[in-house]
């Protein structure tokens, strides 16, 4: 078979291929509206409960000198935060929404992911050392400050992350909308002829908009500490061990990061099968330039939606 016969068979599996991630999708997201996945989310509430039972005992251990108790605590905040994250949640509903609707590749938005689950470690740690060391707070203050004022701090950024991609969406349909003009002059504006720049380039405004997307994402997701870190971190400070209780909640942030990067590529994969239900030739051609402004508009406003109910 020759080369020009192989690129079509290729070119329509990769088509199949993605299709396949979009019907995923789908079906993944027709379960949660209609509570089909309420066997995960109390399959991953029973597993949180008895991570969080052992770690208990492997911190009583710990205490107690035997050799292998930081490694048995280390593998169970790991599956903690593993169970945490398979349950409902924010941080993947972020990133799902983002990674379909925006143009973001599979591997910035993964890195994405971990570094959002890290970020809401880090925020667990800062609190409680913050609220002990510094503002003398107790168990259940700290507990109430996470609970409600930094669980609505993390629903308004949601919305603001969802607010973001639908109107970028509604500026990418106002743009496809527009008749082209008689000749580009974009390109005069970058560069005249005189060496010096005269506005960003498009790869620069690119890369920036990528910056500031990221940073609201992981704001959004990190916002929001999860009760089990801080469960860890307190008991841990009051055991005079608090440097397990770090290294702990950094492995719970691994183990919620092993969840999202999933749903991360998902996403991408659903992203790319909604791009190949519109042909790039043919009678159709032409819907293919409204896809991602509608993809970005929908999935915008599905998170802002999202966000709106949490805080009703």
């Amino acid at each position: 078979m020759s080369a020009p016969e192989l690129r079509p068979a290729a070119s329509g599996l990769r088509r199949v291929l993605a299709l396949t991630g979009l019907a995923a999708g789908l079906v993944l997201m027709a379960l949660w509206l209609s509570g089909g996945l309420s066997g995960i989310a109390a399959w991953a509430a029973a597993g949180q409960r008895q991570a969080q039972n052992l770690m208990a005992g492997a911190l009583q251990s710990l205490r107690a000198g035997d050799p292998g108790a930081a490694a048995t605590l280390l593998a169970l905040c790991f599956g903690y935060g593993f169970f945490h994250a398979a349950g409902p949640g924010h941080g993947k509903l972020v990133i799902g929404s983002y990674g379909y609707g925006s143009q973001v590749p599979f591997g910035r938005l993964a890195v994405l992911s971990v570094m959002s689950s890290l970020a809401q470690a880090g925020t667990a740690i800062l609190l409680v050392w913050l609220g002990l060391a510094a503002l003398d707070l107790g168990r259940e203050e700290l507990t109430r400050l996470s609970e409600r004022h930094m669980a609505d701090l993390a629903t308004v950024l949601i919305g603001l992350v969802g607010l973001w991609l639908a109107l970028r969406g509604a500026r990418m349909l106002r743009d496809v909308a527009r008749p082209a003009p008689a000749h580009d002059h974009h390109h005069h504006d970058q560069t005249c002829g005189c060496g010096h720049a005269h506005g960003p380039s498009p790869v620069q405004v690119a890369q920036t908009r990528s910056f500031r997307d990221g940073l609201l994402v992981v704001m959004a997701i990190a916002a929001r500490p999860c009760t089990g870190a801080l469960f860890l971190l307190l008991l841990t400070w009051r055991m005079e061990i608090f440097a397990m209780g770090v290294a702990g909640t950094v492995a719970m942030g691994l183990g919620t990061a092993s969840v999202t990067v999933a749903v991360a590529g998902l996403s991408v994969w659903a992203r790319r099968g909604s791009l190949a239900l519109v042909p790039q030739t043919g009678p159709f051609a032409a819907a293919a330039r409204w896809m991602p402004g509608a993809m970005q508009l929908g999935a915008g406003a599905l998170i802002a939606l999202a966000a709106a109910l949490m805080l009703v």
